[in-house]
Order: C-alpha cells, then structure tokens, then sequence
C-alpha cells in the first residue's frame, strides 16, 4: 500500500482522531487485506494446526482498535504498528490459554524470520519470545519496539523510523542489537529447559 493509497489511510486515520466515525468506517475496506496478509504472516510461523484462522485474528484486532475513543494516529505506519502490536498479544494470549489448558504441555511454536534466527530454520516457542520480548523492552523499550514494528508488524526500516520519529540508520542500528540479544536470550532459555 503505497503512494496515493497511503496518503489516503492517513487522512482517514486523522479524521477518525477527530472523531469522524464515516472515516472510521471507509477505512475498513482500505486496510483489511493488508490486516488479513499481517494475519497470514502472523499465523504462517505457528504450527500447523492453529485453531486460530486468520480472518478470526483480523477481526479481533480491528475490535480492539475500533473500540478506541478518538484514538491520535500519526499516520499509516502507526496504524499498522499498532495492529501488529495487538495481533501478537492476542495471539501470546491464545498460546497461554492453550499452555493453560493442557496443564503446560508443549508450547505452541513459531518460525523464526529468517533475520531473526540462526541460519538453519528454528522454530521458537511464542511465549517464551514474547517473554524475552518482554525483557527487552524493560532493558531498552525502544529495541522492544523496534522488534515489534518490524517482526511482528512486517514495517520496513522507513516506516519502522517513521513511528518511532529516529532516522533509519537508528532503526538499522537498535533492530541488529535488537536481534543478537533475543536469539542470546531465546538460547539461553533453551539451554535451561534442557
């Protein structure tokens, strides 16, 4: 979604802001396929027998962002930051309710993006991720945020250094650091369940 279309998700998200609910509701055709292929992405590196449907997780993030009174988005890349900020914690959430359920028997597992594993493909168990997720974004909440716009909200450097208002060579800088201590710390954890 570039260029025209772009600017136009940006004047929509203004006027919903300002409390416009026709802006809210043009925007839904305009965003849903690429909520859908952020969904996908989402959904494609959790095991294959997901209970959770992509339609079902668009859906619940759209709730949840709908549900917002006049919320202030700074532009598309917010948006859609937010979105995939969402989708993970509803999907840590469907994974800790499922660990509950079973009386904490093997997590759900999730494929690494090729950045963010080792060189042969891994898979990670998603709350464990976001657990280290979680320590780093005490340590450093912007590399947490740096990792949450980019892996999980598929956001380019641009659009990443867009939301967060640093230069992209800060974005490039923060996501490899970011990315060498997740996969210390994921290690780590693993070296401990073994």
């Amino acid at each position: 979604m570039q260029g025209a279309s772009s600017a136009r998700v940006t004047r929509l998200l203004a006027d919903w802001g300002r409390g416009n609910e026709q802006a809210r509701e043009a925007l839904i055709p305009v965003v849903y396929e690429e909520l859908r292929r952020l969904a996908r992405r989402h959904l494609w590196r959790e095991r294959p027998d997901h209970t959770l449907q992509s339609a079902a997780l668009v859906n619940e993030a759209y709730l949840r962002l709908v549900r917002q009174d006049a919320p202030r988005w700074q532009n598309r890349a917010h948006f859609f930051g937010v979105a995939a900020q969402l989708m993970r914690h509803i999907l840590v959430d469907h994974a800790r309710n499922r660990l509950a359920a079973k009386r904490g028997a093997g997590a759900p597992l999730l494929a690494l993006d090729p950045e963010l594993a080792p060189a042969r493909k891994q898979e990670v168990d998603l709350v464990a991720l976001d657990d280290a997720l979680g320590k780093l974004a005490n340590l450093d909440p912007q590399q947490g945020r740096v990792i949450e716009l980019r892996f999980f909200g598929g956001l380019s450097i641009e659009e990443t250094a867009v939301v967060l208002g640093v230069s992209p060579a800060t974005v490039k800088r923060e996501w490899a650091t970011a990315r060498a201590w997740l996969h210390r710390e994921l290690k780590k954890e693993k070296d401990q369940e073994k």
